[in-house]
C-alpha cells in the first residue's frame, strides 16, 4: 500500500538521520522524500542507515528552500517538539493522520520536519496549515528525527488500514497550493505595507497572525484567486481607474 504523502526534512545536519528517515518511510509505504538544504547529501552514511531503502534516497528531491519543496502541496503540516507561545493550531499524530487522509483525494500533502538542533522556525511554521506534536514523556522528550518520522508514518498507515476516515466535504476546487498561498501572502503584505498598516516594529508577529488566519480558512484555488483580485483592487500603487470593477 503506497501512501502518497511527502516527508520534508528542513536542513538536516546528520546524513544518518536522512538514511534512517528513508528506512522509516519505506517500512510504512511512503516514498516521497524531499530534503531542504541538507548539510551532507549524498552520503555513504545515509545509504548505510537506509538499510535497503536506496530507492527512496535515490529519488529524494533536494531543494534550496522550503517553499520549493512544498510549492505544489495544498495541505502542509509542520512537526514541532516545542509548543511555542504563539497559538498555532496543534494536533496529535493520530488526528494528523485522519486529517491528511481526508484531504489526500484532491490535494498533495507534505509533513515538514525541522533541523535536528532547533526544529522549525517561526517563518517555516508560518507556511504550515497545522502543527503536529508528538506527546512524549514531559521529563524526557528527546525524540530522534527519524523516530519522529516513524511515529507519524505509522499513524498514517494504521489510519488507512482502519479505513474509518470520512472524506472531506467535496469542494469546487482543490485547496490552494503552498506556492499559491505564499504568493497571496506576499502580495497582501506588500499592499498592507504600502498602505501603512504593517509597521516595522510589529510586522513580524502580525504577518504570522495573518498567515494563521488564512490557513485556518483553508481557501481553495478559486477562493485564493478572488482574494488576490481583492488585494490587487485595493493596491494603492496599482493606479486603478475610478469606478472600475472586476471583469
Amino acid at each position: 500500500m503506497e501512501i502518497p504523502v511527502r516527508i520534508v526534512l528542513v536542513e538536516p545536519t546528520h546524513p544518518g538521520n536522512i538514511g534512517a528517515t528513508a528506512r522509516a518511510m519505506k517500512t510504512m509505504g511512503l516514498s516521497d522524500l524531499a530534503l531542504v538544504a541538507p548539510k551532507h547529501f549524498p552520503s555513504e552514511e545515509a545509504t548505510a542507515r537506509a538499510s535497503g531503502a536506496d530507492d527512496v534516497l535515490g529519488n529524494a528531491a533536494v531543494t534550496a528552500t522550503l517553499p520549493e519543496a512544498i510549492g505544489d502541496c495544498g495541505y502542509v503540516i509542520g512537526a514541532s517538539a516545542r509548543l511555542r507561545g504563539s497559538k498555532w493550531p496543534v494536533i496529535d499524530p493520530r488526528s494528523c493522520a485522519e486529517s491528511i487522509w481526508r484531504r489526500l483525494a484532491d490535494n498533495r500533502v507534505a509533513l515538514v520536519m525541522g533541523p535536528e538542533h532547533s526544529g522549525l522556525n517561526n517563518q517555516d511554521l508560518g507556511r504550515c496549515q497545522e502543527i503536529v506534536h508528538i506527546p512524549t514523556n514531559p521529563e524526557f522528550g528527546s525524540l530522534n528525527l527519524a523516530m519522529a518520522v516513524q511515529v507519524l508514518c505509522y499513524e498514517l498507515r494504521m489510519c488507512r488500514l482502519g479505513s474509518s476516515v470520512a472524506a472531506e466535504e467535496t469542494r469546487a476546487a482543490p485547496l490552494a497550493s503552498a506556492e499559491e498561498l505564499e504568493g497571496f501572502h506576499e502580495h497582501l503584505e506588500r499592499v498592507l505595507a504600502a498602505a501603512g498598516f504593517l509597521h516595522p516594529v510589529h510586522q513580524k508577529q502580525l504577518r504570522l497572525k495573518l498567515r494563521r488566519l488564512f490557513h485556518r480558512a483553508r481557501p481553495d484555488r478559486n477562493e485564493i484567486n478572488i482574494l488576490r483580485g481583492i488585494v490587487a483592487a485595493l493596491d494603492p500603487a496599482a493606479g486603478h481607474t475610478e469606478g472600475r470593477g472586476p471583469a
